[in-house]
């Protein structure tokens, strides 16, 4: 799984850069993907009616927004069913934000494994 972090400084980077264009690429880079079989799922994410929800005392503490202890937020993510964790290195380089915001890899656990 590619994660997509950014913040207010990506957005508006990527919105001067014409965010048309960055849509395109994102695009353009889905179709490569579903192409030759290494896309499982994507999709961006939006903050609004964000929530993060705590259980204190056994009570849930509820604050809107995506926003916990971290400057940057999760923006999207791309599913890959690749052959390398340097393909998926690959891919996640030529992400849009990846020059401004990180991209975190990680593989999904297997739930047969104990």
């Amino acid at each position: 799984m590619l994660l997509i972090y950014g913040n207010d400084q990506t957005w508006d980077t990527l919105h001067e850069q014409g965010i048309d264009g960055v849509l395109d690429q994102h695009r353009v880079l889905s179709e490569e993907l579903k192409a030759n079989g290494e896309l499982v799922d994507g999709i961006g994410l939006t903050t609004k009616n964000a929530r993060v929800v705590r259980i204190q005392d056994g009570v849930p503490a509820v604050t809107d927004g995506p926003f916990t202890e971290a400057k940057e937020v999760l923006a999207g993510y791309y599913v890959v069913d690749c052959a390398s964790l340097e393909r998926a290195t690959e891919i996640a380089a030529r992400l849009p934000e990846a020059p401004y915001s990180p991209i975190e890899i990680r593989e999904f656990t297997d739930p047969m494994e104990s």
